[in-house]
């Protein structure tokens, strides 16, 4: 069976099998606009029969073109070629192209069928397809409308073709092509829904859908640094990670100036706290823009008061963001701020983007929306006044019961023994985030002369980092906690969580080494990467969302921290495993894969219902090229640090029009000789060795190893 065919533009995506047609009633497939689906129908036939497939060739984020043969008639050869180049945009476009290669005339009828149920992404989901009212179809000439009612919201689809005769619920061409001729039609289908900025029964353009899509894409690329390497699946991820990042920039309600980054198709296509934060995190080195306007859209809808409903806190940055018609079934439909790492991760990329040279008042601007993030840290995610943050667990209809990254599941923490950790619990890489938070602000007010602000900081983070250490390590096992539960007692499951506080700086340094060797260990690794879980932990699942499953974006902060504590090889054991797995995925590394061991399936087993393109997997590359290069800006002291480790596989790496600042740079690495640094400004100091473990949020210096 071919895998299905993904288009996205902005917040339009449409999912269809790969013959092109939409022809079943999943709560996939479909065109969607502001996780509305638009068209839950859409399928041609010639002469009442389905054409057989012959290829789909993927062009750009949002085109494709389907290549068919008509089934021929009783004892004859099929002559009728068919291609459906489609793109989606502000709408959906198909233009359909039949070649006849008889030698006689052909004339048959060609089909459109549509449909549209108008149901949110989300209560699809959940099987509730349709709205309060049966659908209204309308059909005018060369038009066919198709309007519906849903939960009291007026939506409207419009599909029109010229030379088309439109009855109800189809568009019907009547076609004679000539011996070896050609026949043309286009088919434009536009949307009403809200967010669409189109309202139902005036439609403008009839054919709004054939304006150019991908908006900005061009300029998205020429900005975008140029890589090279002889590693051949290296390459071929990173080149899917630049298309992967393009196609999913969305602009903001209300700001459409403002470009941030979607989570990913087909589940999580908005804002999204979270995953749009570490997306940005891991990208800096090839693109800043989109980080920035990130962080803008976030700090514009930070929470001001305090609402039960939708767990909005005053400084409390959002987890997701909605459109009216989704049927999202957390908070009230809309935005829901559930989330307990969102608001520290805020901080750390306002502090990383000042280490890589955004403007200063961009950074001046976002300022204040830092430091009530931290107040929200302090006053309301520190719920017992005990200096960590903490959540409620809490399984009730219209919340999350787990508000960090493992929030797939009400049991996603438990202990090695299987049972569930009870609340309020304090995850180990939250403590992580913030005590990086912290250290970021104390960063941003000493370059602005704020000693105050920075000494304070600084010794919060000190205080933290202390206390976890002390907390959450478990001596006679070698490794720390996942959390600490309601009762302040550790929970001893073996989870690759560890790994971010790496990431961070927050682990002692006497402790380092087990942890990277449980990270690595046969009970984690599974030769393509880290599981989120150990086999020897008593939930363990490697066919599970979040009990042992791969997560590309998790082990690649994995090998970051693992590279900044100075363990070479466990990163670059990571880096080959995680690009050696996106080769098996066409270069696309997926949301996850299965956790079974490399020697028991020679290529990772796929994960059902992944979002594919996902933000934080196309990220992963893209921090494994920092990590492999030791890449640590710090513009505040106008220094680079670069020192390459490149591994067996990577020979060379090339990167060019890297932004910095106002430098673009190329760096030009070869295993075994000097690192290249071209286009660095005078005044920078380049430093070609590697920067201590904890480099970039220092408390105090320490010797790497």
């Amino acid at each position: 069976m071919s895998a299905d065919i993904t288009l996205i533009d902005g917040s339009t995506f449409a999912i269809s099998g790969a013959g092109g047609d939409i022809t079943d009633s999943s709560a996939v497939r479909g065109m969607f606009v502001q996780d509305v689906r638009v068209l839950s129908r859409w399928r041609l036939t010639i002469d009442g029969k389905a054409p057989e497939r012959l290829s789909t060739i993927a062009g750009e984020p949002f085109e494709a073109t389907f290549i068919a043969k008509a089934a021929p008639k009783a004892g004859a050869e099929p002559t009728l070629v068919l291609e459906r180049y489609r793109t989606v945009g502000t709408g959906l476009r198909e233009d359909l192209k039949v070649r006849n290669y008889s030698p006689q005339p052909a004339e048959f009828s060609l089909e459109m069928e549509a449909d549209a149920d108008f149901s949110g992404r989300f209560d699809l989901g959940n099987g509730h397809m349709g709205g309060d009212r049966p659908p209204i179809v309308s059909a005018n000439g060369d038009e066919l409308r198709i309007s519906r009612v849903v939960n009291g919201t007026a939506h409207e689809v419009q599909i029109v073709a010229e030379g088309a005769n439109a009855v109800s619920g189809k568009l019907l061409f009547q076609v004679s092509i000539p011996a070896g001729g050609t026949w043309t039609a286009s088919v434009h289908v536009t949307a009403s829904t809200p967010g669409s900025g189109m309202e139902p029964g005036a439609l403008a353009d009839r054919h709004a859908a054939s304006k150019p899509p991908g908006t900005g894409l061009a300029a998205w690329r020429s900005a975008y640094p140029g890589y090279a390497t002889s590693w051949a699946p290296l390459q071929r991820a990173l080149s899917c990670s630049e298309r992967d990042l393009g196609a999913l920039r969305i602009t903001v309600p209300g700001r459409p100036e403002i470009e941030a980054v979607a989570a990913g198709v087909p589940w999580f296509m908005t804002l999204f706290g979270r995953d749009s934060l570490l997306t940005s995190l891991m990208m800096l080195p090839f693109n800043q823009s989109l980080p920035l306007g990130t962080l803008r859209a976030l700090a514009g809808f930070q929470g001001r008061k305090s609402d039960p409903v939708t767990e909005e806190q005053p400084g409390r940055i959002l987890h997701e963001m909605r459109s009216a018609g989704s049927g999202f079934p957390l908070g009230d439909g809309r935005i829901y701020y559930g989330t307990v790492d969102a608001t520290p991760l805020f901080v750390m990329l306002l502090g990383e983007l000042e280490r890589w040279g955004a403007d200063k008042d961009e950074i001046d601007d976002l300022l204040p929306g830092a430091d009530a993030a931290l107040e929200w840290i302090e006053h309301y995610g520190d719920l017992d006044g005990d200096g960590l943050v903490e959540y409620e667990v809490r399984l009730e209809p219209g919340r999350l019961a787990h508000l960090a990254w493992k929030d797939g599941s009400a049991d996603a923490i438990h202990f090695a023994d299987g049972t569930p950790a009870e609340g309020p619990l304090a995850l180990a890489e939250v403590q992580g985030y913030v005590y990086a938070a912290y250290l970021a602000r104390a960063q941003l007010a000493r370059t602005r002369g704020d000693n105050d602000t920075a000494t304070r900081c600084t010794e919060k983070a000190k205080s933290l980092k202390e206390r976890f250490n002390e907390r959450f390590w478990l001596a006679d096992r070698g490794y720390y906690a996942v959390a600490l539960d309601g009762r302040k007692q550790p929970v001893d499951s073996l989870a690759s969580n560890m790994g971010h506080c790496l990431w961070t700086g927050i682990i002692d340094t006497e402790n380092a080494q087990a942890v990277a060797d449980h990270l690595l260990s046969s009970d984690m690794f599974t030769g393509f990467g880290v599981r989120t879980m150990a086999k020897s932990t008593r939930s363990y699942n490697p066919a599970s969302y979040q009990h042992g499953g791969v997560w590309p974006h998790d082990n690649a902060l994995i090998a970051a921290g693992l590279m900044r504590y100075g363990f070479v090889s466990h990163a670059q054991r990571i880096a080959e495993g995680l690009i050696e797995a996106a080769d098996f995925f066409s270069g696309r590394l997926p949301e996850l894969f299965c956790g079974f061991d490399r020697s028991e399936f020679a290529t990772p087993v796929e994960f059902p219902a992944g979002c594919s393109p996902q933000a934080w997997a196309a990220a992963a590359p893209l921090l494994i090229v920092r990590t492999l290069l030791r890449l640590e800006p710090n513009m505040r002291d106008q220094t680079l640090t670069i020192s390459p480790v490149l591994p067996d596989a990577c020979p060379d790496l090339e990167l060019t029009n890297m932004p910095l600042g106002k430098s673009r740079l190329t760096v030009s690495a070869r295993r075994g000789t000097p690192v290249a640094v071209n286009g660095l400004l005078p005044h920078i100091e380049l430093i070609a060795e590697p920067a201590t473990h904890t480099e970039p949020y220092a408390v105090a210096s320490s010797a790497a190893r």
